[in-house]
């Protein structure tokens, strides 16, 4: 891939986004990190001075996309949403938003396209959130056949919004919920390693039109990553198991809340398995050795407290 034309990273300072524009500038690529709020591509997620050009654009405006993408040797669409408000919608983001970056892509020119998606996209799952993932994967392949995409599990890492969140609440309550018994199965993926598979696969001819599922080299139940967090900052809870129905109701009870704690979507994702199906390529054939949570966990909730 030529270093002399820029990368583009759609949602560049989100938190993969800003995993993969760091790996992409170490790498010596001039990247245009293309979010709705430039002004935060200049702050940590910018590693190199000098090697990101900020640029103001949202997937759902193609208008901005083609200016974002116009003179790029390549692009990455790292754009997550996972609660809808207001006009940003799974359907405008996940399939309407990938669209137009492939659409653009591809009358641009770009030698590489990828695409992040989710494990288990399937346009006949029950999540509105999974079935938009799907879609627009379909829309990447249709407008821009040669896309790689990425479909990783549970991300974490330093600053995840995972392990940091369920350490946060389980810090100040004595008892934690379970979505049903908490059997729910999680294949978390490190954060550094989907970034490092995006860089690899821009510059791998191999990755074109292929998808890869990411997974991390282990498998937990829900009640294992809470177990395995409550271990980590030294705290005795009660996990608590509670019906799916009862969740469901609760969802739609505080949906009308500006920012509810957990919404009608986040509850039909926990019904289902997050887990690579095994019938994909994955983080080994780019390379890449997955990383445990076993050794990033102490980096992410820092060292062992005492139980209380």
């Amino acid at each position: 891939m030529n270093r002399e034309s820029p990368v583009v990273v759609f949602g560049g300072t989100g938190f993969l986004g800003s995993a993969i524009v760091g790996r992409l500038t170490a790498r010596g690529y001039r990247v245009r990190v293309a979010t709705r709020h430039p002004e935060r591509a200049a702050g940590p997620a910018a590693p190199a001075a000098g090697a990101i050009e900020p640029i103001e654009a949202d997937v759902r405006d193609e208008a901005a996309v083609r200016r974002a993408v116009a003179g790029c040797g390549a692009a990455v669409n790292a754009v997550g949403l996972y609660v809808e408000a207001g006009g940003a919608t799974f359907e405008a983001v996940h399939l309407r938003g990938a669209s137009h970056v492939a659409r653009q892509g591809a009358a641009e020119g770009v030698a590489a396209l990828v695409h992040v998606s989710g494990i288990g996209a399937a346009q006949e799952s029950a999540s509105a959130y999974v079935r938009a993932r799907a879609k627009g994967e379909a829309a990447v392949r249709a407008a821009y056949p040669g896309a790689t995409i990425l479909r990783p599990s549970v991300l974490f890492g330093p600053g995840d919004a995972f392990f940091t969140s369920l350490a946060a609440i389980a810090r100040v309550t004595p008892v934690l919920p379970l979505f049903g018994r908490g059997q729910t199965r999680l294949q978390p993926v490190f954060v550094g390693d989907v970034a490092e598979a995006a860089a690899r696969a821009l510059e791998d001819d191999a990755a074109r039109g292929k998808t890869f599922e990411l997974g991390g080299p282990d498998i937990y139940s829900y009640r294992d990553l809470l177990q395995l967090t409550l271990r980590r900052i030294g705290r005795r809870r009660l996990l608590l198991p509670v019906p799916f129905l009862l969740w469901d109701l609760l969802a739609v009870l505080i949906s009308p809340l500006p920012r509810p704690p957990i919404t009608s979507a986040q509850v039909v994702l926990m019904k289902t398995d997050n887990v690579a199906a095994g019938d994909l390529p994955g983080l080994d054939a780019l390379g890449i050795a997955p990383t445990t949570v076993a050794s990033v966990l102490p980096h992410i909730l820092g060292r062992d407290g005492d139980s209380t």
